[in-house]
């Protein structure tokens, strides 16, 4: 299966310069951060869950996921990479199947985490990834939690996370994606060990991007910040709050608004 912008989208996380990745949730926010510059395209699997009215973690639907992927392609030139949760399955093989459906929709990039799963699972799913699609097809960018969880005591964070870069590196990853990594010495270290682009999410307070990418960071995200701060602003201009104190929107607090 050949992919047109998966070579394009590769070479973006071999540049000088870090690949910065204003996360979109629709094809109208992809569509103005295109022609606003963006060299690439990522969605946030929370915001694409929010926008469509449910809470992230594993509760969008594969099938509303595929529909709004379609119409952000349809309105975009850029190549466009999707946070897939988990992949929406615990079969390696009905998530490379679900991953060979993106790409023949035109997608070049996937995020794919390991979560509170064990890492060997994250390792089985990337490998019928690539035995289902060949590879060098889909750009794979495979999130460890380890940070973001609090899977290990916090001195052993970097060196587990390290660990688990190199296997997933070893069967088939392009990107090891670490949220919750935010001291520029662990990066230092992650990137003098692997040899391996590496993703950074960035929060809301942290506005210092350059750092990060001096430290070796060749992608930064802005995860569901562009939605939080985009849905706060419509808090802030609703007249129906204007004499009142409305608290503004979390990602914790949408998740709960969108939950069961």
């Amino acid at each position: 299966m050949k992919n047109i912008q998966f070579n394009s989208f590769k070479k973006l996380h071999s540049s000088s310069q870090a690949l910065i990745l204003l996360n979109i949730w629709d094809a109208a926010s992809a569509a103005i951060v295109e022609k606003h510059g963006a060299s690439a395209i990522a969605t946030s699997s929370a915001s694409l869950a929010w926008s469509n009215g449910y809470a992230d973690g594993g509760k969008l639907p594969k099938s509303v996921l595929i529909n709004a992927i379609k119409n952000i392609l349809r309105v975009i030139s850029v190549p466009l990479s999707v946070d897939i949760e988990d992949g929406y399955n615990d079969s390696p093989e009905e998530v490379a199947q679900f991953v060979a459906e993106l790409v023949e929709l035109g997608v070049a990039g996937i995020n794919i985490e390991d979560g509170s799963s064990s890492p060997k699972l994250l390792i089985e799913k990337i490998r019928s990834i690539q035995d289902t699609i060949g590879k060098e097809t889909v750009f794979i960018n495979a999130r460890t939690d380890v940070y973001l969880r609090g899977l290990v005591s916090e001195k052993f964070q970097l060196n587990e996370s390290i660990s688990r870069a190199k296997k997933y590196l070893n069967s088939g990853a392009n990107c090891i994606f670490i949220p919750g990594m935010a001291n520029p010495h662990d990066i230092v270290s992650f990137v003098a060990a692997t040899k391996a682009p590496l993703n950074i999410m960035v929060s809301q307070q942290q506005k210092d991007l350059g750092t990060l990418a001096q430290a070796g960071a060749k992608r930064i995200s802005l995860g569901p910040n562009p939605f939080i701060t985009a849905y706060n602003s419509l808090i802030d201009q609703n007249p129906y709050v204007k004499n009142q104190t409305a608290e503004s929107l979390s990602y914790d607090s949408l998740n709960q608004f969108f939950s069961p």
